[in-house]
């Protein structure tokens, strides 16, 4: 059985949920192998071997002063030595990067932001994205080199089946070229308490119809343990952070619920959160666009229905 080769997403040895999401797909399509790079292994190795990594390629060496160049070129060159079955990376704007270079370093076929992937008839990989804004979903196969893909947060369910985890030492040593360019000044996220927006499971988001004023919206997103997004017009508006923006010049997100209060659902919006499992809307706009994408919808003012939304997910807890 070939080996399909993750790229583990953590932080300092702590997993994100992503590595157990990508090793879970791993094994539709063969042998799951991670690659961990970076310290805190001896943290991860656990939990990588409780979502079925069979194999660990480990790289120990401090790259965390380098941009992505340096990752890129470790894998193009296990990708060149192992010729795996599939290359599966996080979708973030760091792994798409990385994915692009490993793809062309390796002459291989490149597919970003699928949100499934399925063994093909006949070997490779067939994977299920969105394009043009979301309007439509396509299938592709990859027909060069080694299946390059990055797979957006929450397109699995990832499911714990015991692994080897055997380590295997890589050796590598960075070119020059890839260690031109260096981080001199990295600042930390300021911790909300809330999940990363990527990843989170459910989202709740907020518009133009808010104000300015996110509380309504921020306190039904904790009553539910959720993550907050906005879309562009509350952002551009100042109402909120650029880093929370959801949409086509934003981050994509596909939780298992999405809650859009006060957004109208322009079409740059929709691109980022229409693959979310299920769409609630709250605006008093009983003709705006966001209705015709949602599964369920409340016509009212969001300061009056997110309240009480509120008030009985908390008295159900």
């Amino acid at each position: 059985m070939a080996e399909v080769l993750v790229l583990v997403d953590h932080v300092e040895g702590q997993l994100r949920k992503t590595t157990g999401e990508l090793l879970t797909i791993a094994r539709r399509l063969g042998a799951p192998s991670a690659v961990f790079i970076g310290s805190g292994f001896d943290a991860a190795k656990e939990g990588l071997a409780a979502y079925g990594a069979e194999k660990v390629y480990r790289y120990d060496g401090d790259l965390s002063g380098y941009l992505v160049a340096p990752q890129a070129e470790l894998l193009a060159q296990l990708v060149e030595r192992v010729q795996p079955a599939a290359l599966l990376v996080p979708s973030s704007a760091e792994g798409k990067e990385i994915a692009a270079r490993v793809a062309l370093k390796t002459s291989s076929g490149l597919i970003t932001d699928a949100v499934d992937v399925q063994p093909a008839d006949g070997g490779g990989v067939t994977t299920t994205q969105t394009a043009f804004a979301s309007s439509y979903t396509v299938t592709a196969t990859v027909t060069k080199g080694v299946p390059v893909v990055t797979v957006k947060p929450n397109s699995a369910a990832a499911e714990q089946v015991s692994g080897a985890a055997a380590e295997e030492a890589v050796d590598f040593t960075p070119s020059e070229a890839a260690t031109r360019a260096r981080i001199t000044a990295a600042k930390p996220k300021e911790k909300t308490g809330r999940p990363e927006l990527t990843e989170a499971a459910i989202v709740v988001s907020g518009g133009r119809g808010t104000g300015g004023d996110f509380s309504k919206v921020e306190a039904f997103a904790d009553s539910l343990g959720a993550a907050v997004g906005a879309s562009r017009a509350a952002v551009d508006a100042g109402w909120y952070p650029h880093t929370s923006q959801v949409g086509q010049t934003g981050k994509q997100v596909s939780p298992q619920l999405y809650v859009a209060c006060g957004i109208s659902g322009a079409i740059q919006h929709r691109a980022g959160m229409q693959t979310s499992k299920t769409i609630v809307a709250v605006n008093k706009d009983e003709e705006a666009p966001i209705f015709e994408l949602a599964d369920f919808g409340v016509v009212g003012d969001l300061f009056a229905v997110l309240p009480q939304a509120t008030e009985q997910v908390n008295a159900r807890k």
